[in-house]
């Protein structure tokens, strides 16, 4: 039964979420809020009250990475855990952590004050090493940072009583171009868009060429009209700000302080669709942009550029709700965003229907990148045609590069489509580079004959992240961190993905531990082409992508990894048996393993 102290604020967020099951999500993460967990009295209560199946509300809790069934801390401590963290030491900071709190990695401290693991990127790849406590962003850790952190964890300091200089996360733009240079007021080009008609608006974004900005490419305008013409009055924007891909932070720069663009851009669109309803998924890593970005919501409300008859426009009603993720790298793909957003586990699904048919509820739905849309001020205020004009013949404007690794200067860069990587490396100060990965775990990794490649769709697309390895740096390490994480993130649905990231880890993992032997690549070039061609969604798909360029392009990496031509077990049965022998006080030869060889001699 839950505590009377538990009930009241319980039943408060069914009630303002209407007890409605598509709001799920959002109810456990702030049902959760209440003890900092969800007992199993809690989510029996949310069932009830939602009157769905006690089982969906816990698969739902079981599928997202920020939401705990059993005690945690009342400190919660997340490291950042991408390559880029660890090249900053991440692991020697949260071992320093654990020990000053007498507290295992990736457990709970006895008396219930703090729990330490880590998590994946937080979108701090730029001022890392980084971590979230119960939620809040902390970057630049070291080791004063983090004895300070120990002592005010163990005075139980409330977080609202740290130094206010731990949660301040800077934008570190250090390149702007037409988009991060865009002086607009609020509503500028939403009242352009007005005047040129719904047609001539979105006459004006066929003319402009752009192509979404998440990595796909895809034609934004076509996406739109195919919305727009879709059977269906009830038509859905979805904004995707669960900007997971390691080394991305390109969105938490636009959101933090270029809001305006981005909710003007999600009204651009709905005025294109005839779109009534708008979400913006934000990530749970970013929740702490959350009331920062109401505040722009609620302002916009009052200047007329939300609700009823925008801008005096008659039958233009548009209103924009913020959806928060909860940790499921997943989610980034539209189908499985629109079914959290449903209030579901995040797995995506199959395709036809695409969700500019059956979206949201089978609403036609629109899901653009939060840089994408915040293009669209660009379009209306300059027009499509000045819009096209900058880039390259396929790949039409400029692109947001989030750039971290080794380099004197990390951070938000933005450039015409079809700058050189060489031209991005000495701009960010990079030397010795031996790599380059851009797009994230899930993109490509350059070596240095290549840097003479250049940003574009029909080169090197991206959806933002470039990160960056000097010749210091092992790029099997760097491939096997990428092969954990996809181990780590799939969401299991299907046999290829669940099973291949998982055998795809332990192969890196034995060549790690010097069990290496030939056969293994090969069946690790097995297994890479099972996942490329076998694998529900782009997440398995992309899982091999590390592997495959660096066996390719950096293949010595693995080979000095290899210890013998044949069969070499992961498993030393016979260092296993060590502690036996010690407890029998017998360590002769006979109470060894041999091979068949030895016995022989």
């Amino acid at each position: 039964m839950l505590p009377s102290s538990t009930v009241a604020p319980l039943d408060d967020i069914l009630l303002r979420h209407g007890h409605q099951p598509t709001a799920l999500l959002q109810i456990l993460i702030e049902a959760q809020d209440i003890e900092g967990w969800l007992p199993a009295s809690t989510l029996t209560r949310i069932a009830e009250g939602l009157h769905i199946p006690r089982a969906r509300v816990e698969g739902v809790a079981g599928f997202y990475s920020f939401l705990y069934q059993h005690p945690v801390g009342r400190y919660r401590v997340l490291f950042s855990d991408n390559i880029t963290d660890r090249m900053l030491g991440n692991a020697e900071l949260l071992d320093t952590l654990c020990r000053k709190l007498w507290v295992e990695p990736g457990k709970t401290s006895e008396d219930g004050l703090v729990s330490i693991t880590t998590t994946s990127c937080t979108g701090l790849c730029d001022q890392g090493p980084a971590m979230l406590v119960n939620g809040r962003a902390i970057g630049q850790l070291n080791h004063r940072r983090i004895n300070e952190i120990a002592e005010l964890i163990r005075q139980q300091r409330p977080l609202d009583l740290w130094p206010a200089g731990y949660f301040r996360v800077d934008d570190n733009i250090r390149r702007k171009d037409a988009l991060l240079n865009l002086e607009m007021t609020p509503g500028m080009a939403l009242g352009a868009a007005i005047r040129q008609g719904r047609d001539g608006w979105l006459a004006g974004m066929q003319a402009s060429n752009l192509r979404g900005r998440g990595g796909a490419g895809f034609a934004t305008a076509v996406k739109w009209a195919s919305a727009r013409n879709a059977p269906g009055e009830a038509k859905v924007i979805v904004c995707n700000a669960d900007e997971g891909e390691p080394g991305t932070f390109k969105d938490r720069v636009l959101l933090n302080s270029y809001a305006d663009l981005v909710f003007e851009g999600m009204t651009l669109a709905a005025w294109a669709v005839g779109a009534r309803d708008g979400f913006l998924y934000l990530r749970g890593e970013y929740r702490y942009l959350l009331p920062q970005l109401e505040a722009v919501l609620a302002r916009r409300r009052s200047a007329g550029l939300l609700g009823q008859q925008i801008l005096g426009e008659a039958g233009f009603d548009f209103d924009i709700r913020i959806h928060l993720g909860a940790g499921a790298y997943v989610c980034g793909e539209e189908s499985a965003l629109i079914e959290s957003l449903e209030g579901k586990r995040g797995t995506p699904r199959i395709r036809p229907p695409f969700p500019v048919i059956k979206g949201y509820l089978d609403r036609p739905t629109v899901v653009n990148n939060v840089e994408t849309l915040a293009k669209t001020c660009l379009i209306a205020l300059q027009g499509g045609a000045a819009f096209a004009a900058t880039g390259t013949a396929q790949s039409a404007g400029t692109k947001l590069l989030s750039i971290s690794g080794d380099c004197a200067a990390p951070g938000i860069y933005e450039y015409p489509f079809g700058v050189s990587i060489a031209r991005i490396l000495e701009d960010c100060g990079a030397s010795d580079t031996q790599a380059v990965q851009v797009g994230g775990a899930a993109g490509i990794c350059l070596a240095t004959y290549e840097f003479q490649r250049r940003i574009a769709y029909e080169d090197v697309p991206t959806a933002g992240a470039f990160m960056i390895f000097d010749e210091t740096r092992d790029l099997f390490e760097v491939a096997r961190a990428f092969v954990h994480f996809f181990a780590h993130e799939s969401c299991g649905f299907c046999t290829p993905c669940r099973v291949g990231t998982s055998l795809l880890k332990g192969f890196m993992d034995k060549l790690a531990d010097g069990h290496g032997a030939k056969a293994d690549l090969a069946d690790i070039d097995w297994l890479d082409r099972l996942l490329k061609n076998a694998s529900h969604c782009g997440l398995g798909s992309a899982a091999p992508n590390p592997v495959i360029d660096t066996l390719q392009k950096f293949r010595p990496a693995y080979e000095r990894r290899l210890v013998s031509l044949d069969f070499e077990p992961a498993f030393d049965l016979d260092a296993a048996l060590a502690e036996a022998r010690q407890l029998t006080a017998r360590d002769d030869a006979g109470a060894h393993l041999h091979t068949h060889g030895e016995n022989e001699k």
